[in-house]
C-alpha cells in the first residue's frame, strides 16, 4: 500500500475517533432526558386564594416530601400578599430530588396537573457562563442543576444533592407583560423541573403571592 492511502486511512480514523469523543458527551447528556419517565404529582394541594404561608411542604407521588420557603432579602418577614417588582427575595428548598434540574420563578398558578406558567421573566438564561458556588446572583427566575453540562450554561449547583437543598435569589420583575398579568390571576413562587424532565409534575411546589 503506498504512502498516500495510508494517509487517507490514518485520516478517516482520526475523523472516527473525533467524532466519536464529541458523541460521548452530547449521549451522555441526551440519554437521561430520553430515559426519564414522569414520576406523577408533587401531592400538593391547592391553596386558599386568601392563605399567604412563608413555608408549604408536600409529599410526592416519588415518596419525597419537599419543603419550600422565602424570606426577605434580610432574611426577616415577608407579606407574600403586596410583593413588589424589583424585591429581591432568598427562596429555599429541601427534600427535592437533586438528579433532576429545577426551575425558580414567580408562575401563573395553573389547574391541576398543567405545567405552571407563563412566569415572570420566562425561563433563566441559558448562555453559555459558569456560576460559582456560593455567588448571590438575583434574577426573575434561578435555575439549579448539578449535571456537569448544565452548569457550564449558568445553573446553579444544589447546596446539598443528597438532601435536595437549594437557594435561589429571585428579584420580583414586572408582574405585568404581554405573556402574564399577575395582578389579575393567581401567581405563585414555584419550583418545576427543567427543560430535561418538562412533562414530570413531581417538583411542582409553589407559594402564593399577589401584588401590592
Amino acid at each position: 500500500m503506498g504512502a498516500a492511502p495510508k494517509r487517507r486511512w490514518r485520516w478517516w480514523w482520526t475523523a472516527i475517533i473525533v467524532v466519536v469523543a464529541l458523541l460521548i458527551p452530547v449521549a451522555i447528556v441526551v440519554a437521561p432526558i430520553l430515559a426519564h419517565a414522569p414520576q406523577g404529582s408533587s401531592g400538593q394541594g391547592a391553596t386558599a386564594a386568601d392563605s399567604w404561608p412563608v413555608t408549604v411542604s408536600a409529599r410526592g407521588d416519588d415518596g419525597r416530601t419537599r419543603t419550600l420557603s422565602v424570606a426577605g432579602e434580610s432574611g426577616g418577614p415577608l407579606d407574600t400578599s403586596a410583593l413588589s417588582a424589583g424585591e429581591r427575595l432568598v427562596v429555599t428548598g429541601s427534600g427535592y430530588d437533586g438528579s433532576r434540574g429545577i426551575y425558580v420563578a414567580i408562575c401563573r398558578i395553573p389547574k391541576d396537573g398543567e405545567k405552571p406558567g407563563p412566569c415572570i421573566g420566562g425561563v433563566p438564561d441559558q448562555g453559555a457562563k459558569q456560576v460559582d458556588a456560593g455567588t448571590v446572583q438575583y434574577a426573575p427566575s434561578n435555575w439549579i442543576n448539578d449535571d456537569w453540562a448544565w452548569k457550564l450554561f449558568g445553573a446553579r449547583s444544589y447546596d446539598s444533592i443528597a438532601g435536595g437543598t437549594f437557594t435561589a435569589y429571585v428579584e420580583v420583575g414586572d408582574p405585568v407583560s404581554t405573556a402574564l398579568d399577575c395582578t389579575s390571576v393567581r401567581c405563585g413562587i414555584f419550583t418545576r423541573n427543567d427543560h430535561t424532565a418538562l412533562s414530570d409534575r413531581v417538583q411542582d411546589v409553589h407559594l402564593p403571592v399577589a401584588f401590592g
